[in-house]
């Protein structure tokens, strides 16, 4: 099957559709694999017998390879066809998790998490640019959102069945189910993606030529900084819970299943609206980070208003899938080392948000204080996109061919 297999239509040709799902499972494997192993970290602890923060460093590990992989990946194979490119990116993947599963102590699982890790954002990149290959313009922030679904849905059902599995089984276990989601990604990618030709002329320096653009540094700036904010209040999002709002602990995976409920329909929504409005969903998902980040010190108050905070913030995802997009537009032909460095941005916000609410909590300002925290991070993003704005109407006059003479 070939990229010519595929109609130039929207989402609802049968071979489109499937070829979707199968990335969107490799994702759901993905985002399963980075989020579980958050909730078994007492086990994992107890098991290797070492402290929780040191058991910490194993989620750290990960972080790290997204962060080396993607532009690694991206500029040594930018020859190489995105399909066989996607096949071993998954394959290392499942054999990262396997490998996890039967590590003999801590040292080696540190070192197998970032062998997990670094496909990761290599994975999502090419990912987007085989979906939004398959369709017209107009539908590509879909077909790219409906690939990140499946990361979307591993918080809502992926991290919460990993983690009652690890709590009946151990932690080994979860990790080897990891690599059969890996697995059976592998195959559906084989059947039914198509093979999608490189661009005449690629190779590792037109790659890193992306990064001589303006906009693709500020499109990355505004995932680390301004998506920074999520994951200042979702880090410290149960102790925020039960020590502010006072809701019991039997209650706080319910309430945190909503945070993945508005991660989905962030994804949902946010691609929708991207392909209507692109650089407006943007500056409007930023503007309604900093107002739901803000107001989290009064909404934690309490439970009913804490659990509705945990839905917004949570739909602050649906930036995502606009930046990517946007990637795409200002990278010219440097798209696949753009379209994986998002990931790795994003883990950098991932760590930042973690970084600066921790520190305000040090401080004493209290967990409620990681919204406000959050909020400024955010701001950040918006500055950096009305940036980005005033940059695109500066050198729009010069794209402007000259009219033949009559």
């Amino acid at each position: 099957m070939t990229a010519a297999s595929f109609p130039v239509l929207g989402l609802g040709d049968r071979n489109t559709k499937l070829a979707v799902l199968a990335m969107a499972i490799g994702s759901f494997g993905i985002g399963t694999g980075e989020f579980a192993i958050m909730g078994l970290l007492p086990n994992l602890a107890a098991d290797m017998v070492i402290s929780e923060p040191e058991a910490g460093h194993v989620i750290s590990a990960y972080a790290l390879g997204v962060v080396v992989g993607a532009p690694l990946f991206a500029v040594l194979f930018a020859k190489a066809p995105r399909k066989p490119l996607m096949l071993w990116l998954m394959a290392l993947f499942a054999l990262g998790n396997f490998g996890s599963a039967v590590a003999p102590d801590y040292l080696s699982l540190i070192g197998l998490r970032f062998l997990a890790g670094l496909p990761h954002g290599a994975y999502f990149g090419i990912a987007a640019l085989i979906a939004a290959s398959m369709v017209d313009v107009g539908y590509r922030a879909r077909a790219v959102g409906r690939v990140m679904l499946g990361l979307t849905l591993a918080t809502l059902i992926g991290m919460p069945l990993a983690t009652w599995l690890g709590q009946y089984m151990g932690w080994r276990p979860t990790f080897a189910g990891v690599g059969l989601i890996g697995v059976l990604a592998l195959l559906m990618i084989v059947r039914f993606v198509p093979q999608i030709q490189i661009a005449e002329g690629a190779s590792p320096l037109r790659e890193l030529g992306a990064l001589k653009r303006p906009q693709v540094w500020l499109t990355l700036g505004i995932a680390a900084v301004g998506c920074g904010g999520m994951f200042s209040v979702f880090t410290y999002v149960v102790p925020l819970l039960t020590e502010v709002a006072q809701v019991p602990m039997v209650w706080v995976p319910l309430i945190l299943a909503l945070f993945g409920v508005g991660m989905t329909l962030g994804n949902i929504l946010g691609a929708a609206m991207a392909d209507k409005a692109l650089m407006p969903t943007i500056g409007g998902m930023l503007v309604f980070n900093v107002i739901s980040l803000a107001v989290i010190p009064w909404t934690a108050q309490f439970w009913l208003s804490a659990s509705i905070s945990v839905l917004l913030v949570g739909f602050t995802v649906a930036i995502g899938t606009a930046l990517q997009t946007r990637l795409m537009d200002v990278a010219e032909d440097g798209q696949t080392l753009a379209a994986t460095l998002n990931h790795a941005a994003f883990n950098i916000g991932n760590a930042l948000g973690a970084l600066f609410g921790g520190l305000s909590i040090a401080a004493g300002f209290g967990w409620a204080s990681t919204g406000p925290v959050g909020a400024v991070l955010a701001l950040g993003g918006l500055i950096l996109f009305i940036i980005s704005v005033l940059l695109d109407k500066r050198w729009q006059p010069l794209d402007i061919a000259p009219q033949p003479a009559e």
